[in-house]
């Protein structure tokens, strides 16, 4: 699978981390940046380039990493075509169910449902609040899901 990969500094280096994850797994990983740590960069440098190659299919999905997650989610999804999800961590909402309906104690069901639900393209990630271990479970759920 080839997936769009981008942040600004405040994931810079989780970004690095989930790259060599991602290619352990064996995806191809288009990385938009940035090259080196730079406090004062602006993520829709980074982040726009990302949604643009989900939207025109270069890559079949994207990652995105910000200080919240909100802002570059927010980007990617000016970008027609894009359905961009956020995750912040592991939550199991009241009365959680399952894809098919059945009730769920998954705390990554919500992450799964934005992928089989809302047939969510691109995923980003709140750096400042979730592990890269932890990245790397919801990442490795959002891609298993249909």
């Amino acid at each position: 699978m080839r997936i769009a990969l981008a942040t600004d500094h405040a994931g810079f280096n989780q970004l690095k981390e989930l790259k060599q994850y991602l290619e352990s797994l064996g995806h191809e990983c288009v990385d938009f940046g940035p090259t080196q740590y730079n406090p004062d960069d602006d993520y829709p440098d980074f982040i726009f380039p990302a949604a643009k190659a989900v939207a025109n299919s270069q890559c079949q999905f994207g990652i995105i990493l910000g200080r919240s997650g909100q802002a570059e989610a927010m980007a990617a999804n000016r970008i027609k075509g894009v359905r961009c999800g956020l995750y912040y961590g592991p939550a199991v909402p009241i009365e959680a169910v399952d894809a098919s309906g059945e009730t769920s104690t998954d705390p990554y069901e919500v992450i799964r449902k934005n992928r089989h639900h809302n047939d969510a393209n691109m995923l980003a990630l709140a750096a400042s609040y979730v592990s890269v271990e932890e990245m790397k479970k919801v990442i490795k759920a959002w891609l298993q899901t249909p």
